[in-house]
């Protein structure tokens, strides 16, 4: 149904602003439903969930992909300052919130999962791991609701938090953190890790401040959201000896045989090649050797 010059005729025109409206009504109609009310969670199920904002449940995670805490290297600083916080939030005592930001694979997710489980069993407490994503932070104020009150001790876990141009999500998460009405329940903290300190690129917030009528005001109100966070903990690329250290560790946790000159410069070529030291390039190189050795890491 063509006028032959590859034009759709006035019949499939009208179907095609019929079907676009259609779908815009479902759009407002979905929009004006009332969401149902989040279920009461278990959290006696597990001791880490997942949030789900579009069924508004805490999905329950039977073995949560985690770090041995001896197995961190290299950031025994920081390691330190997050258990002291975490023993005081489980013990009922203040806590922080804490943004561990800083250079990709140093163990800023690990060590918060590593924290988690050693306080908790160390402590006895019911010290619960929820993870929220990104994408769901405007959901935040459902979810702490919904954890309010509750007789656990809560550590609300978001991982790479960071905010983009035309991102305006972030104010959602101020409020809840400390701005709002109601505030941060006391028997849940927030950790975040970021590869940025001001969890805004920099661009963005000089971006604010050339076109703001007031420019010193306007990157306030971006830089005010990592000011939510009281333990500002930084992570830094790791020394070569750090690296080694890491390796080791890792080859004597999991029983790798290997000889000690052959394990060091394999290692330092594994590091080269990929251009970065890290822990997370350690733990690449591990799992290289030990598939090449067919040994099983468990």
């Amino acid at each position: 149904m063509s006028d032959g010059k590859n034009r759709p005729s006035p019949e499939l025109s009208a179907i095609n602003e019929l079907n676009t409206r259609l779908e815009a009504l479902i759009e407002a109609v979905r929009a004006l439903s009332p969401r149902r009310a989040p279920a009461e969670p278990d959290l006696d199920a597990a001791e880490a969930f997942v949030w789900q904002a579009e069924t508004l449940t805490l999905q329950p995670i039977a073995r949560v992909n985690r770090v041995a805490m001896p197995l961190l290297k290299g950031i025994d600083r920081v390691r330190d300052i997050l258990i002291d916080n975490t023993e005081r939030f489980a013990a009922g005592k203040p806590a922080n919130n804490v943004l561990l930001w800083g250079a990709r694979g140093m163990g800023k997710s690990s060590l918060v999962k590593a924290a988690q489980a050693d306080v908790g069993a160390k402590l006895k407490a019911k010290l619960k791991l929820v993870e929220i994503h990104r994408e769901d932070i405007d959901s935040l104020p459902v979810l702490l609701n919904l954890l309010r009150d509750r007789a656990e001790r809560i550590i609300l876990f978001c991982d790479d938090l960071s905010f983009d141009h035309d991102d305006s999500s972030y104010k959602s998460l101020k409020a809840a953190l400390e701005g709002g009405i109601e505030g941060r329940p006391d028997n849940v903290v927030f950790y975040a890790t970021s590869n940025r300190r001001h969890l805004l690129p920099r661009d963005m917030m000089e971006n604010e401040r050339s076109t703001a009528i007031n420019p010193s005001e306007a990157v306030e109100e971006k830089v005010s959201l990592s000011d939510r966070f009281g333990l500002w903990l930084g992570f830094h690329k790791c020394s070569q000896d750090e690296y080694l250290d890491m390796i080791n560790g890792y080859a004597g946790h999991f029983g790798i045989d290997y000889p000690a000159d052959a394990l060091r410069a394999e290692a330092l070529e594994w590091a080269t090649t990929r251009g970065a030291r890290s822990g997370r390039v350690a733990w690449q190189f591990i799992q290289d050797l030990a598939g090449r050795l067919g040994k099983p890491l468990s």
